[in-house]
């Protein structure tokens, strides 16, 4: 039988999450030609939503479908302004409780976290407003690292195009890989995308402040591809190995080490997007050493490769 997914449009939704459902969907097909899957849209009491785009659309339904739903959908939205202008109201909340499966794109997750239907779960969001979902929503396991999160009868996505690898991802997981691919290359688009959104975010070298280990750590920003050592930090903040560690912590959150390593990460991103150099040549300024402590390094820290990461964000 024809799977229902119905999708649950809110004012400030976020144009392209709404598209991408009926599109990737309803591509999914057996190899007779039957649609697997129906997509309607539907809003509270039937009303006009409008996007952040600047415009507004008319969905065919009201609430009442969700209960002829194998699947709820939740876009993404304009999180502050939904939440603060009544946008997502007690009622909505009601009538997403008890479905047999609810999804949701990019931002959607606010509303399926505020109904509670992400309490105690993993979940993710887009990348941009991790900090203040987990700061709203402290009980919801959030990892805002990967593309999506299928926790069963709950699913979540990352950022905009991350809602295209949740759907195929459940069109696997209903059908196999056969009619996800087939599904993929009416897209025009991988069947999957390898590590995680952590690969997207943008990580800026950070500000840093006057006093405390602050020199320290400008020193260790132009000077990460020298061997740097907990002694020779301590000495260079003229400060007692115990006493710099202690400092250091209290100034950014980690370790000396952990801090270091981050920026090793970040700078030999910066590298492998603005330049040609080599692997190799990457690895030895970021202060990796090798090809493979670099890939290492890379891959644990957003999943993928170093040719990889470069094949996604610098082309000839």
């Amino acid at each position: 039988m024809t799977h229902r997914i119905a999708v649950v449009v809110l004012n400030h939704f976020a144009t392209l999450d709404l598209g991408v459902p009926g599109q990737v969907f309803l591509t999914a097909e057996t190899p007779d030609g039957e649609k697997l899957y129906e997509v309607v849209t539907c809003s509270e009491d039937r009303r006009p939503v409008r996007c952040t785009a600047g415009y507004s659309v008319l969905p065919d339904h009201d609430l009442d479908v969700l209960d002829t739903a194998d699947t709820v959908l939740v876009p993404g939205i304009h999180a502050g302004r939904a939440l603060k202008d009544g946008t997502i109201s007690d009622t909505l909340y009601e009538a997403l409780q008890g479905r047999p499966r609810t999804m949701s794109i990019c931002t959607g997750a606010f509303v399926l976290a505020a109904a509670g239907l992400l309490d105690g779960r993993p979940a993710t969001t887009h990348w941009r407003e991790s900090a203040g979902f987990a700061a709203l929503f402290p009980q919801v396991k959030l990892d805002p690292d990967v593309l999506f999160v299928d926790d069963g009868d709950v699913l979540t996505s990352a950022g905009v195009a991350a809602g295209l690898d949740l759907c195929l991802h459940v069109i696997r997981r209903d059908h196999g890989s056969e009619v996800a691919n087939r599904a993929a290359r009416r897209c025009v688009m991988p069947p999957w995308r390898e590590g995680g959104q952590a690969q997207y975010i943008d990580r800026h070298l950070p500000y840093v402040e006057s006093g405390g280990t602050a020199a320290t750590r400008e020193w260790m920003l132009a000077h990460l591809d020298r061997p740097i050592d907990l002694n020779g930090l301590a000495e260079h903040a003229r400060m007692s190995v115990r006493t710099f560690t202690r400092r250091f912590r209290e100034e950014t959150g980690v370790s000396p080490a952990r801090w270091l390593n981050v920026q090793r990460v970040q700078h030999a991103r910066q590298l492998l997007e603005t330049t040609d150099l080599g692997v190799e040549e990457v690895a030895r300024r970021a202060g990796f050493g090798t090809a493979v402590s670099l890939r290492q390094h890379l891959h644990a820290a957003v999943g993928v490769a170093p040719l990889a990461y470069r094949h996604t964000f610098r082309r000839a």
